[in-house]
């Protein structure tokens, strides 16, 4: 991965930051995508930060971000931008929130980068070179079992629409594992597990922003990603299981369980 286009999403990455630090505590503007959906000025400020740096220093590439309308493609690089994940917790002065920049070549993931704004942490993966956390090299859980590891989900926008989906797994996975927190943010999420800090991860109606950054840190942190029928993901997929790998089919097992014969 060319070193320049790192420090290009980097300096993306840590512009919104800026906006998002600038703005905690005291969100303006908010409105609602749906109901359960909010946007502020301080997502689109932040957008506005990340897409002045990237048109400049590669303008050529394609860009799809959460708050933009998504123009033809025309270039085989694509920017994937999430300028706040978390808006929710955002909202609400709950500090748990980052940016998520991804860039892809033919829709493979080869540069990853999420910031936490408010712990100054970054996360950063180019392909083939590793995972980091502040520029330290990090990895997944050893955890081999549900009954000892810490997992994470979220809960889509649409649960009040179909909520028994979603609580049947989340129950089917707290009666298992140690402990499941439910933070607010995939792309977060996602890097957590790579640092080992959570053993797994799962939810369902995703969008290319949330993960596709965090897709590859994992990635190149050691841990696994599928969909819930254990295929193989990629950041177009709408749902995603994400582990340190040893216990990646137990969670694949209670989230899609097999049909047994009457």
């Amino acid at each position: 991965m060319s070193q320049s286009f790192i420090e290009t999403a980097i300096r993306a990455a840590r512009a919104a930051g800026s906006v998002i630090r600038a703005d905690f505590g005291k969100p303006r503007g908010v409105r609602f995508k749906a109901k359960t959906n909010p946007v502020t000025d301080t997502d689109l400020n932040a957008e506005k930060a990340i897409l002045s740096i990237l048109r400049a220093e590669a303008p050529s590439h394609d860009l799809l971000t959460e708050e933009s309308i998504q123009a033809p493609r025309r270039s085989e690089y694509l920017w994937i931008i999430d300028p706040l994940d978390g808006t929710v917790n955002f909202t609400h002065s709950y500090p748990f929130l980052c940016v998520s920049i991804a860039l892809t070549y033919r829709d493979d993931p080869v540069l990853g980068v999420v910031l936490d704004p408010l712990r100054d942490e970054i996360f950063l993966s180019g392909k083939g070179g590793g995972a980091t956390l502040n520029g330290e090299p990090i990895h997944v859980s050893r955890a081999s079992t549900l009954d000892e590891s810490l997992l994470c989900t979220g809960f889509p926008y649409t649960i009040k629409e179909k909520p028994a989906d979603t609580f049947q797994i989340f129950e089917r996975l707290s009666l298992r594992a140690q402990g499941v927190r439910r933070d607010g943010t995939a792309a977060l999420d996602i890097c957590y597990v790579a640092a080992g800090r959570l053993d797994g991860f799962w939810e369902r109606n995703l969008c290319p922003w949330d993960t596709a950054a965090g897709m590859l840190i994992l990635a190149e942190s050691g841990g696994r990603m599928t969909d819930f029928s254990g295929n193989p993901f990629n950041p177009f997929l709408k749902e995603i299981v994400a582990s340190n790998g040893q216990i990646h089919d137990q969670m694949v097992s209670l989230i899609t369980p097999a049909e047994r014969p009457a």
